[in-house]
């Protein structure tokens, strides 16, 4: 009879075929894991570190600059580059924390703003690529070995160059023509505090006014200093960039205000929050241009070979609320030059 042994064979070649299909099934596998791991590798991970607050608008605004700027060169946030934020809430102690968590984490790159917190990062690390903005003369820091090569492990966009400084009390003796004394705030725990008023105290003879220093490093400070200031009359105020004059961002304007001094403020947030005017680089601009080293970073370049970048998009606001309330006509011309008249 010839069933049985056709029935075996088929049997046969049915188990031959299986474990066939099973090797393949494992090569397969196999040629899968590699596939897997580098699915999985293709996530990067950022981490960012603002000084300020969650809530700050101003911190909000510039962070969402930086991520829609991203996109276009092909990174999404919870698709394939995951983001580690942390915000310092103007707490010395919590950013220097922050620092050495995002450190220890070691993402691909860092993005972080003011001369502080870049500070506070490079103590916490010399490795972690590092992209700052809003950073006040990073040679003059020792954070970068020169603009052009700045040769570690950081490089970004530089706040302002000191001669330009000179600008805002240029703008306050516009705005009111009878200052004849200005009263500098600034911190002196950076150099780019000296820096700035250093600058300032060049010009002062040139605009007949004198220049005298303020320094901010606490609120009781702060507030003491500008009661003494406003005593004598023909006075105004300037205040220079540093992430301490963010800090009492709210103090100043409101000491501005009450003693009604003419004041002139390095950036926006400090006009649309009513100040008198302010006159600063395009920070929004510096975080879009931010995304494009973040991504050059992530594709492979060093922070090493990447030139930092000085400002080149300035802007002027004037608040003419705030103006009215001083007695100030806001000369014509001046209004002109404003790229924002908050009324």
């Amino acid at each position: 009879m010839t069933t049985q042994p056709l029935s075996a064979l088929t049997m046969l070649l049915s188990r031959h075929t299986k474990r066939r299909e099973f090797i393949a099934l494992l090569g397969g596998a196999a040629a899968a894991w590699p596939l897997v791991a580098r699915a999985q590798q293709s996530v990067r991970r950022i981490g960012v570190l603002f000084p300020g607050a969650a809530d700050d608008q101003g911190g909000q605004a510039r962070l969402t600059a930086f991520l829609q700027a991203l996109q276009p060169l092909g990174w999404t946030d919870g698709r394939n580059v995951r983001i580690e934020y942390r915000w310092g809430g103007s707490d010395a102690d919590l950013i220097r924390k922050h620092a050495s968590d995002l450190a220890a984490l070691a993402p691909d790159v860092i993005l972080t703003t003011g001369t502080g917190t870049l500070g506070r990062l490079l103590q916490a690390t010399r490795t972690v690529p590092i992209v700052f903005v809003q950073v006040t003369d990073p040679v003059g820091g020792g954070f970068v070995r020169s603009l052009a090569r700045p040769g570690g492990n950081a490089t970004g966009f530089s706040a302002l160059e000191y001669g330009m400084s000179g600008k805002w009390l240029e703008l306050l003796k516009q705005i009111a023509p009878g200052t004849a004394r200005a009263a500098v705030i600034r911190n002196p725990a950076i150099a780019s505090g000296s820096g700035q008023f250093g600058a300032l105290e060049a010009v002062g003879p040139l605009l007949g006014v004198e220049v005298s220093p303020i320094d901010v490093r606490d609120p009781e400070e702060i507030e003491h200093a500008v009661a003494e200031f406003a005593r004598a009359a023909s006075g105004g105020l300037i205040l220079t960039a540093s992430g301490a004059s963010i800090r009492h961002r709210d103090l100043i304007v409101a000491l501005a205000a009450r003693y009604k001094l003419p004041a002139v403020y390095w950036d926006r947030l400090f006009a649309s929050g009513g100040g008198l005017m302010s006159y600063g680089m395009d920070l929004i601009d510096s975080y879009r241009q931010a995304a494009a080293y973040v991504d050059r970073i992530l594709k492979g370049e060093k922070p090493a070979e990447l030139p930092v970048q000085q400002p080149t998009k300035f802007e002027l606001v004037i608040n003419l609320k705030t103006a009215k309330a001083l007695g100030l006509d806001v000369p014509p011309m001046l209004l002109a030059r404003a790229d924002e008249v908050i009324e």
